[in-house]
């Protein structure tokens, strides 16, 4: 990697995945030297030639404004519990542990958050373990084939999610599946999102400048745009939305995970466009008791890591607890 090309872009570059599915070997390893190239430099790529039906991300974003639509007192049906999953009303995030910008303002949006799913009786569940509940699904006579409708989607982006595991193994030098260990029982987030449009006022933003937490996140957006990245020159660069392509970025733990060889880029949302706007990112992690050791093949001859080992739900739930206003209550 050339250190002057990090962050030096004015554009998010488009990256087809189409041999992932495939045996080709050859077109598999240029797939993810391409890949490897775009995660070190910029943090941030288009991902197109997946299989994931554009049906499937349409129905989702109509389930989210159907869900969006109803009454406040059906939204709070289902309620944020303890185990993030559910409804959190409007600006109801804040977020403070933010390396990007001193942040005192709440995000102007609502969200609706999915999970793995995790039965009431599970162990985890009846032990009390951090995020391990069942979700919370609206009433069928309110929004019929709403559950169907975004568990089909989560599976489909899981299949997509752990292709590009094996691609980021592979374009560290490592084998397809020598990460694969700590995906074994993934932490995964839907998070439905509703962004009205807002005032022009300092220090607001439909989603403040920030970092995601996790390994990598995958976002569907609607036409109305408003993503922007932030490049090293301090410029907000759009990320407009383009057909059939999911926004990929890199999360805090795969750059700890890289020690940081992988940029986690800061980005924001900010919502001017007059109109209502709905996007449906995907975070697909590590297990919540997996270790994250810094990958020995990113650790230059005769330095030292630059993160300790850190389990990853420990580091989760830090960020979580301090992020969202509800849990802050619960203290």
């Amino acid at each position: 990697m050339n250190t002057n090309d990090r962050g030096d872009f004015s554009e998010i570059p488009v990256l087809d995945v189409a041999p992932l599915y495939g045996t080709d070997r050859e077109k598999i390893a240029a797939t993810a030297a391409q890949l490897c190239d775009y995660l070190e430099n910029i943090g941030f790529l288009y991902v197109v030639g997946h299989q994931v039906a554009a049906q499937s991300v349409e129905a989702v974003r109509e389930a989210s404004k159907a869900f969006f639509a109803l009454p406040e007192e059906q939204k709070l049906d289902v309620k944020i519990d303890k185990n993030f999953r559910g409804y959190l009303p409007f600006a109801g995030s804040t977020i403070v542990t933010s390396s990007v910008e001193t942040v005192s303002k709440p995000n102007q949006s609502e969200s609706l958050f999915f999970m793995h799913e995790v039965d009431e009786t599970d162990p985890r569940c009846l032990a009390g373990e951090p995020l391990q509940g069942p979700n919370q699904w609206p009433a069928e006579e309110v929004l019929p084939n709403f559950r169907p409708t975004i568990e089909h989607y989560v599976d489909g982006m899981s299949t997509l999610a752990r292709k590009m595991v094996g691609a980021i193994a592979l374009s560290l030098g490592l084998p397809e599946d020598s990460l694969d260990a700590h995906f074994e029982d993934p932490t995964i987030f839907l998070r439905l999102l509703h962004y009205p449009t807002q005032p022009k006022e300092e220090g607001l933003f439909g989603s403040a400048p920030h970092t995601d937490y996790g390994f990598i996140t995958l976002l569907a957006q609607d036409d109305v745009g408003g993503l922007e990245v932030k490049n090293k020159d301090d410029e907000w660069i759009a990320a407009p939305p383009i057909p059939n392509a999911f926004v990929m970025n890199v999360g805090d733990i795969l750059a700890r995970w890289s020690n940081h060889r992988f940029v986690s880029t800061p980005h924001r949302v900010v919502n001017y466009s007059g109109r209502e706007r709905y996007s449906q990112p995907f975070f697909f992690d590590p297990s919540m008791d997996a270790m994250i050791e810094t990958i020995e093949a990113c650790v230059p001859t005769g330095e030292t890591p630059k993160s300790g080992p850190v389990r990853y739900g420990d580091y989760l739930m830090e960020r979580i607890d301090k992020n969202y206003h509800y849990r802050k209550k619960a203290s």
